[in-house]
C-alpha cells in the first residue's frame, strides 16, 4: 500500500522525525498507530493492508526507530517523551481526533497521550500490553534489546528474527521469519543489515527500575474509564497476564473487549484472523 512520508520535527525541536501517512478520502476517521520497543512503522504493514481506504492512516517511527533520526541523549527514550512527540505530529497536521493503537511500548504511549489530552483520543486498541507488565517479560526483552552488531545479510538477519522472537511465533516457516527481518532491519550502505534502532534505547529498559515503564500505570488507566478500549493479547504471551486483562475490565466501566489470538506470543502482529476480526469490528463500532 502506497503511502506519503511525512517529515515533522519532535515536541523538542531537536530532531527530524518521519511517519508513514496512508491516504483516505476526505472526512475519514484518523487511526495512530504506535509500534513496540525495537519496532518501527514497518510493524504494521500486515495490519495497514488490511484496513487502508477505510481510515486514514498514520504510522511514526518513533524517535531512534527507522527512518527517524536517533536522540543523543539516550534519557530521552521514554513514554512521556514519545507522546509529545505523537501530539506534535497530530497537531502538525491539524488533526483533532484520533483512534490509537499501540502495540507493547505504542499502547504505553497511548496512556499517556490520553492523560495529556483526552479530547484527542476517540478510542483505543491496546496491543499486548497493560498496565502491569509481567516481569519475565521484561526480563527477556532486556536480554535482547541493545548493540548486537550489523549482520552480514539478510538470511543471517532472518536467523537473529527468529532467535529472538520464535517462542512468541511457534508456527512460524521461513517465508515469514524472511518477511519479519525485512520489517525490523534495514540495509547498510556496505551491504550488511542492522536492525533499525538505535542501540542506546537499551538504556530505557535496562536494570530494575526501566525508564520505558512509568512505575504505577493504573492512574493512567482509570483515566480511560470513559474511552472504548480493546485489548488485545496473545495466548503465549510473557509480558500481559491473563489476570491483568481481567482487572482491565473490572476497572473499566465503559466499552472494554478482549480477544485472545492463539498460538501467538508478545505481541501480535494484528493481521491474525482472530485479532484482525475484533480490531475491525471495534473500529467499524467505535470509530466513525
Amino acid at each position: 500500500m502506497d503511502y506519503r512520508v511525512h517529515h515533522y520535527r519532535s515536541a523538542d525541536g531537536r530532531l527530524d522525525l518521519v511517519a508513514r501517512d496512508y491516504p483516505a478520502a476526505a472526512g475519514k476517521p484518523v487511526l495512530l498507530l504506535m509500534h513496540g520497543l525495537t519496532r518501527n512503522s514497518a510493524d504494521f504493514e500486515p495490519l495497514v493492508n488490511r484496513l487502508a481506504g477505510t481510515y486514514r492512516i498514520l504510522v511514526p517511527d518513533q524517535r531512534g526507530r527507522g527512518m527517524s533520526q536517533w536522540d543523543p541523549d539516550a534519557t530521552q527514550y521514554r513514554p512521556d517523551v514519545y507522546a509529545l512527540d505523537m501530539l506534535a505530529l497530530l497537531d502538525g497536521l491539524g488533526i483533532a481526533r484520533a483512534a490509537l493503537v499501540g502495540t507493547s511500548m505504542g499502547g504505553l504511549i497511548a496512556m499517556v497521550m490520553h492523560a495529556l489530552r483526552p479530547e484527542l483520543v476517540q478510542a483505543v486498541v491496546f496491543n499486548d500490553i497493560g498496565p502491569v507488565l509481567d516481569p519475565a517479560g521484561l526480563r527477556r526483552i532486556q536480554g535482547y534489546v541493545g548493540p548486537a552488531g550489523a549482520m552480514t545479510d539478510w538470511a543471517e538477519a532472518a536467523a537473529r528474527t527468529r532467535a529472538i522472537n520464535a517462542p512468541a511465533f511457534p508456527d512460524y516457516g521461513q517465508a515469514q521469519w524472511d518477511a519479519f527481518a525485512r520489517r525490523l532491519a534495514c540495509e547498510n550502505a556496505d551491504g550488511t543489515v542492522s536492525f533499525a534502532y538505535d542501540p542506546a534505547i537499551s538504556q530505557s529498559i535496562s536494570g530494575d527500575d526501566p525508564q520505558t515503564v512509568p512505575p504505577d500505570l493504573w492512574p493512567l488507566w482509570d483515566l480511560l474509564d470513559a474511552v472504548p478500549v480493546l485489548a488485545v493479547r496473545g495466548a503465549l504471551s510473557d509480558l500481559l497476564s491473563v489476570q491483568t486483562v481481567q482487572d482491565m475490565a473490572h476497572r473499566h466501566s465503559g466499552f472494554y473487549a478482549t480477544a485472545e489470538v492463539p498460538r501467538v506470543g508478545h505481541a501480535p502482529l494484528l493481521d491474525e484472523p482472530v485479532a484482525l476480526a475484533a480490531v475491525k469490528t471495534f473500529l467499524e463500532e467505535h470509530v466513525r
